[in-house]
């Protein structure tokens, strides 16, 4: 048989690590997870992207960051230190010996599947400062990467200041940098409210918490806050910011104006899948989970034989954001299921808690969608990177910078422009580069769900989850340059679409040039 010399065929990775399991995340679940599988006497690297570049941040990635964030994370020693001192556990990992690498992000997730099968095995891509960029073999995965805000647009969202709770919460906890003094919180969930607490804790005035709704969602926590002197202003609306300089001044809501140097956006925490969907998990949206969330078996293990998930990225409920013990508890039984999967340990089936039935967060993410995007004073852009406002996403404009006449789309609906059943994010995407920057729709993407449910009268979870791509973190060239077979890269030309990729390989001369191309001959995909 003749192989193709252009084909993947028998070309290698440059594989730098191989260890018998990997966990992504260092939170409670991932911590858990990788003590629990150095216990049972496997070889463990625990990755976590923390502390986070500082040009990074700058991105909005992987959380809104909002501008917020103190001078002092431009040093990545201190910032390391900081963050082994606020989790003392993860400290204690780096004393056992447990391979342990601090502010490398892993940016892509690969295993063999329907249409991949020459991977060696589960391969995973990581970006770290001090590394460089590496490929790392391992037999099992757990992905333990938490949660992260879902944005809200108003007049103004895009100044700095304007920032999730849970980046603000990992600023003022984790980092010890948060320069918010001063904050109105958007959203009156458990997570939000929360997320408050801690800021509180951390010594940041909460002025008010906003709710567009009657009455907060999560009643015992409001009545706690209040009785600490927190505001509550119901049936209201964020309507503009006033600021300076410095960003954030104050908050225009739809009946008064509140001075403060920080909007938090509370309204939705959501799992951070964005690995697992990339490489190709099965993802499903569950109300009671906060969103689009993996399918997992007993083991916890996704539909990718070997890859485990646990923690927040597996669902978010008020019970276990209010207790991390439930998080640790399914990153004991990921590890318990992957050491039985390495013949180290024996298989048990784990009782987790599971959410109760709660609130429809669906529909409140919709109200809150209406109340700030649709009732705008003034347009905005959504999507931040692209500068796409919700008009130009719900009429399917072309992107303002191609300079094109009004075409007819501007007076068709979503349903006759995609065709029949659910409208599809990742075809609005293409359509007007909603979702497209360099944030990689963290700040739009659950917004363009709600707009487009809104728009057609659908539940929530009814339209589809925007697809993620790898690399599923930002990599500038140089981090994206990765030692490769020389086999490769003798015919680079035909990685890259050129003419002689579609021209049969007995065909191509050794010298080969575009002049010489035979365009007489018959064409033929590799």
């Amino acid at each position: 048989m003749t192989i193709d010399p252009r084909s993947v065929t028998g070309k290698r990775l440059e594989i730098a690590h191989q260890v018998q399991a990997l966990v992504v995340g260092a939170g409670p679940a991932g911590i858990a997870a990788a003590r629990r599988l150095h216990q049972g006497g496997a070889s463990v690297m625990l990755v976590d992207e923390n502390p986070v570049p500082f040009e990074v941040m700058g991105e909005s990635v992987p959380q809104i960051w909002g501008g917020r964030m103190g001078g002092v994370l431009r040093n990545r020693n201190a910032m390391i230190e900081r963050i082994l001192d606020a989790r003392p556990d993860l400290a204690a990992l780096f004393d056992l010996g447990v391979d342990l690498r601090p502010g490398a992000a892993c940016w892509g997730l690969f295993a063999n599947q329907a249409n991949l099968g020459w991977m060696p095995g589960l391969v995973a891509g990581l970006a770290d400062a001090d590394t460089g960029n590496q490929l790392v073999q391992a037999d099992q995965v757990i992905v333990a990467t938490g949660r992260r805000d879902m944005g809200l647009a108003f007049p103004g969202w895009d100044l700095p200041g304007v920032t999730g709770a849970s980046a603000a919460v990992a600023l003022a906890r984790l980092y010890g940098a948060f320069d918010g003094r001063r904050a109105v919180m958007l959203g009156s969930g458990a997570e939000a409210l929360l997320a408050a607490r801690d800021l509180i804790a951390a010594g940041v005035q909460i002025a008010a918490v906003v709710e567009q709704a009657a009455a907060p969602p999560a009643s015992d926590l409001a009545a706690a806050l209040q009785a600490q002197g927190v505001a509550f202003l119901c049936n209201e609306a964020p309507r503009g910011v006033t600021s300076d300089a410095g960003g954030v001044t104050g908050l225009t809501l739809r009946n008064r104006h509140i001075a403060c140097d920080t909007v938090l956006l509370g309204v939705g925490a959501v799992p951070m899948i964005d690995l697992l969907q990339a490489a190709g998990a099965r993802c499903v949206f569950d109300d009671d989970r906060s969103g689009f969330v993996p399918l997992l078996d007993a083991g916890l293990q996704t539909s990718l034989p070997g890859i485990r998930a646990a923690g927040d990225c597996t669902g978010i409920w008020a019970a276990k954001s209010a207790d991390d013990a439930i998080a640790r508890a399914e990153g004991e039984a990921a590890a318990d299921a992957a050491l039985a999967a390495l013949d180290l340990g024996a298989a048990s089936a784990a009782d987790l808690p599971r959410p109760p039935a709660g609130p429809d967060i669906g529909r409140y993410r919709k109200a809150w969608v209406r109340a700030s995007v649709v009732e705008a004073i003034a347009e905005m852009p959504v999507c931040q990177c692209e500068e796409v406002t919700a008009r130009e996403i719900l009429e399917v404009r072309p992107p303002r910078y191609l300079k094109l006449p009004p075409v007819g789309n501007e007076t068709r609906s979503l349903s006759q422009i995609l065709g029949d059943g659910p409208p599809d994010p990742d075809q609005v995407k293409r359509l007007t580069r909603a979702g497209m920057g360099p944030c990689q729709g963290r700040r739009c993407r659950e917004q363009i769900q709600a707009l487009l449910a809104l728009q057609q009268d659908l539940a929530l979870g009814a339209v589809p989850l925007a697809g993620y791509r790898s690399p599923v973190r930002p990599l500038t060239l140089t981090d994206a340059t990765l030692p490769e077979d020389p086999a490769i890269a003798e015919v680079w030309d035909s990685w890259f679409g050129m003419p002689r990729q579609w021209v049969p390989f007995w065909d191509v001369e050794p010298h080969y040039t575009v002049a010489s191309l035979a365009t007489e001959k018959d064409h033929v995909s590799e």
